[in-house]
This record gives structure tokens, sequence and C-alpha cells, in this order.
């Protein structure tokens, strides 16, 4: 099981253009020969229905994009408490022809206007809650943008057959599930989606909260699919759609500022993934404003750095090593990690081997109160941690993660959201609004100091979602993998990285471990949970970590949602998360 050392570790660490895998030079030779699984594909998400509609379109000929599409549209209306055309995402796309890993960074934006107190009203911070269900709480949506981006580099169907299926179900009906009808809790029916007239009827149909089984059709989400097939994002971003989303954010008490100039000015960014070594590995995950590529590499590398166990040693020894790093690297992504065109992210210095050192030999230890670190100070005798006020923002999940793997052995790794359970509560056109502007720090200042997350205009918040893929030592793709859950999102992903690539799960046993949520100098271990029951291996690995000597809580009911995928020697092995209700299906050619 332990333990490779990093000795010989160099920076890999590529921040323009496409990251190549692995990332030994930043551009290499394209692929020529035939993927060793090839005619094997698996698609994993949180709903059987959107895993068919991927399934059904890579046996058409399409590629992993297409059934990434295909997935979130089906997603977006048979899970709308969690994603959708309202909200938006990152996809970390692998193209094996060309030996690429390219990211599609389709963060929601803040109005122009917004400045720094942009959640200050009436000379007061709003409160969590009511800056969720304010206008303001809504950024411009990614989703459709981010679909015509990936689709125009690496879709092989027609654009239109990506929402066949959606709008099928769309207009037939989708049967509830027994997720979506617990989430309508009487907190929601007595809060603005229970009574907003188009909420309440869609979600609340007579006053009942629809039920597990009910048929649900939805025209509207239909309508907007097919103008959006007919006439591109264009029928999305401006128009009556536009129209009609700028209408609802600026509805109620507490209006926002997005504008149809807003929608008009939206685009995605391609971008290059964070690629890193862990042992034979490359691990490669999506640049800031998400946190995936500095979280997981950082991570990972310093749970290398800090092992202190033998190579026999049990799991529960290997898990002090775990914690610790995902401690470190927490509080380094909560202090550094925002939008990179609005504030500096000294990504390369995060990852850089030296500094990484000096975190693990820091002497940190279990109970200690994780601090970020200083790049700066480490590297270039210059200190940078004062540059921002300390940041420990808290945020609600409303996610969705989705993983394929197509027949060539392209990935790809999406996660998508509209941040909090049914986002914002505002409905248009048949889909809800996201409240992802909630992501950004309030308030602004902390210590008398700016911080990095901070609102501004134009600003794409800070992102928890890793999605992430990592790549075997022969440069091809090994693992696919992600997960919903607002903040924690960093701590469920970084285990099933450390159980798959070190402790040797499969992977749903890695989907299925308990999770373990490092954020701060409080480790919170889940012992159980509403819909998998007691987790055996929660008590046992409590105990060992409060015997480590770690402040610790036990939890029930972490909200992860992970999807992952395992490229074994000759099959794709899949892991659906049993807290929620997806599935992970293979198919061969």
């Amino acid at each position: 099981m332990r333990k490779t050392l990093l000795a010989g570790f160099t920076a890999l660490i590529f921040l323009s253009g496409a990251c190549t895998s692995p990332p030994t030079t930043s551009q290499t030779a394209p692929r020529t020969a035939a993927w060793r699984l090839s005619g094997h594909a698996m698609a994993t998400a949180a709903d059987k229905r959107a895993v068919d509609a991927a399934l059904a379109a890579m046996n058409a000929g399409g590629s992993a994009v297409d059934a990434a599409i295909a997935a979130h549209a089906v997603l977006g209306l048979v899970e709308p408490q969690s994603s959708g055309l309202g909200g938006g995402g990152y996809m970390v796309v692998y193209d094996r022809k060309s030996n690429t890993t390219t990211v599609f960074d389709g963060r929601e934006t803040a109005p122009m206007t917004a400045t720094a107190d942009y959640f200050t009203v009436n000379g007061k911070n709003l409160d969590f809650v009511s800056a969720i269900l304010s206008g303001k709480s809504v950024g411009t949506p990614g989703a459709v943008a981010l679909y015509k981006a990936a689709h125009e580099k690496f879709g092989k169907l027609p654009w239109g057959a990506d929402f066949e299926a959606a709008i099928k179900l769309a207009d037939d009906g989708f049967i509830v599930s027994p997720r979506l009808a617990n989430s309508l809790s009487a907190r929601y029916q007595s809060g603005p989606l229970g009574k907003n007239p188009a909420t309440a009827a869609y979600f609340f149909p007579n006053g009942k909260a629809l039920a597990a089984g009910d048929r649900r059709t939805n025209p509207e989400f239909a309508a907007t699919l097919r103008a959006i097939t007919k006439d591109g994002p264009g029928a999305f971003y401006s128009g009556a759609i536009a129209q009609n989303i700028v209408n609802a954010v600026h509805a109620g008490d507490i209006q926002g500022d997005l504008s149809l100039k807003d929608l008009a000015a939206y685009r995605i960014l391609q971008k290059p993934a964070i690629c890193g070594p862990f042992r034979e590995y490359n691990i490669c995950s999506a640049p800031p404003s998400s946190s995936g590529g500095v979280a997981m590499n950082q991570i990972m590398s310093l749970y290398d750095l800090i092992s202190t166990a033998s190579p026999d040693a049990t799991l529960e020894a290997n898990l002090r090593d775990f914690v610790l790093a995902e401690q470190l690297g927490y509080a380094d992504r909560d202090h550094y990690v925002a939008d990179p065109d609005a504030v500096t992210v000294p990504v390369a210095d995060l990852l850089n081997p030296a500094y990484l050192k000096s975190r693990a030999t820091s002497g940190f230890k279990p109970g200690d109160a994780p601090q970020p670190g200083d790049p700066g100070a480490v590297l270039h005798n210059k200190p940078i941690v004062d540059m921002w006020g300390r940041d420990t923002n808290t945020a609600t999940p409303g996610t969705s993660h989705m993983s394929f793997v197509d027949f060539e052995g392209n990935a790809v790794s999406f996660t998508a959201t509209v941040e909090s359970g049914f986002g914002s509560q505002r409905w248009t056109n048949g889909f809800l609004l996201n409240n992802q502007l909630t992501d950004f720090t309030r308030p602004p200042t902390l210590g008398g100091k700016a911080v990095a997350n901070a609102p501004g205009p134009g600003k794409r918040p800070r992102s928890s979602m890793s999605p992430t893929i990592v790549f075997d030592k022969a440069g091809d793709v090994f693992m696919v993998t992600g997960s919903p859950g607002g903040n924690s999102i960093v701590g469920y992903v970084a285990k099933t990285l450390a159980a798959v690539l070190d402790w040797g799960a499969t992977a749903q046993e890695a989907s299925a471990f308990p999770n373990i949520v490092a954020r701060g100098p409080i480790v919170r271990v889940e012992t159980s949970d509403a819909t998998a029951g007691v987790n055996p291996n929660g008590k046992k690995w409590l105990s060992a970590l409060t015997g480590a000597g770690f402040k610790t809580q036990e939890v029930s009911g972490e909200v992860s949602g992970l999807n992952l995928i395992v490229a074994r020697k000759d099959h794709l092995e899949g892991g659906a998360d049993p807290r929620r209700e997806g599935v992970a299906i293979e198919t061969v050619k």
C-alpha cells in the first residue's frame, strides 16, 4: 500500500495551452495507436435516465462530450435541485487523438455593476439565506455556452442530437424519483419555491409536493431546448429567454443587477488543466476559479511527503497522513484561490516542490489549527500571506457530477451546479436560476483586509468543484472522478484519489467509503447516512483519527455524489455514490 517518496519530483504544472497527459512537455505528439480498452465505454451520473442518454449518444457514434451534454440536459430536468440550464460548471475533457486535456470554464459571472459590497443592502451585509433568495445571488448562467464550446471542439453528433433524450422526457413526462420528492420539504414549500406561482404549480401542484412515482411534464423546458437546438446559445443569451431571466432576477424585495448586456457578453473560458504527478500517475483537474487543480495536487503530494506509515500499514494508519494533507490543502485553497482574471493566484508556487516540502515538514500535527502557508516567503523571500484577509466562506451544495469514457479512450469529468438546493428558487422557461454569487465571500473584508474571493464586476466566484482525470504511466486515462457537495467537494474527491491510487479500493468502494472533511481544526468523519445507513468503516475511522490526536466530529448524511470510473486492465470499473440515486454502466461494442 505505501510508500513512494517524491524524490526527483519536478514541477510539471502547465498554465497555458492544453495540458498534455502525462505533462512532460507543453505539447506531445498525437496518439495513433488504439486505446487498450477500445470498444469499451462507460457513463456514471446521479440518475439512470441521464446515464441512458449518455450511452445512447456514444452508441450512436458520439464522443464523451456528446455523452456529457446529453446526460446533463436530462439531469437539468429530472434533478433540478442540483444543476441545470440556469447554472454552470467545469468540464475537463481528454482527447486521446491529440493527447490533450482541456478545461471548459462555464462558471457563472457577476454583473458588470457588481462591487465588493454587492451583498450590502441598506448598510447591512445580507445573511446567507437572504442572500441566496435575493436576485443578487444570480450570476450569468454558463451551462448552455459550455455545451456549445465543448461540442464545437470535441462533439461528433449533430448539435441537436445531444438534446433529444431530454426533450422527449420533458414532452412525455418523467417519473419523479424518491430523491427529488424527498427534496421538496416543508421549508421549501413555505419559501419562495412554494410561493412563487410558477414554481408552486410545478413542484407543488394543487398545494401538494410532487411524490415519488408521479409523472411530471415540462413543456417550457422542452421549448427552451428546441430553441437552443435551432439557434444555439444565442437563443438563451438574447431574446425572449434572456429577457425572462432578467425579469426573474429583478423580481422580489431584493433585486439583482443582472442585465441583458451581462447575458450577451458571457463567454466560456477554455483553459489548460492543471496537472501534476502522484507516483506513477498524473492528476489533472480544473484551474482557478475552480479549486480542483490546486487542491487535488497539493493534497496528494503532501500526503506522500507527510507519510510516516510503513509500506504494510493498515488503512487506518494512513488516514492520519491523509487528514493532515487535507487540512493544509484546504487552508491554502481557502486563502489563495479565486478568479485569476481579477486577482493574482500563485498556482505554480503553491504546487512548487520546495514549497510543498516546507509545508510537509512544518511541524503541523494532529489537533493543530491549520493556517495558510506562504509560498512567497519560502520561494522568493517575499511574503504574500497577508495580501488577503483570511477566508472560510461557507457554501451549501446543489451540484451534480458526471464521468464518461467513450469507445476511443476519450474522457470527460463534468461537475455542474446551481449552488444551493434549487438554486435561488427563481424560475423561468422551465428551469431554475442559480444562486452562484453567494460563493463570493461575505463580507468582502476580514481583519481589515480584502479577501481574494470578494465580489467584483464580471468576476467568477471561487468554486470547490474539482472534476478530475487521472492518467497512468503510459499516459492513458486511468480514473475519472468528481463530486457535488459545496466546500466539502475537495475532501470527497481527494478521498477517491487516495482510495483508488493508494489504498487499493475499487471504484465502488471508493465512492462508498466514509467521507472525511478536514477543513479547519475540526475533522468531520461520516459514520452513517440516511440513504446507505451505518457505514461499517465510519466508527473505526473516527476512533483511529481521534486516537491520533485530531479534534473530530461524528457526522451523518454527508451530501457527496461521487461518480467515478477506473480503467482496469480489461474493463471499465464504475462507482456510483450510494448516498444518491446514481448508476455506472459499461457498454461494449
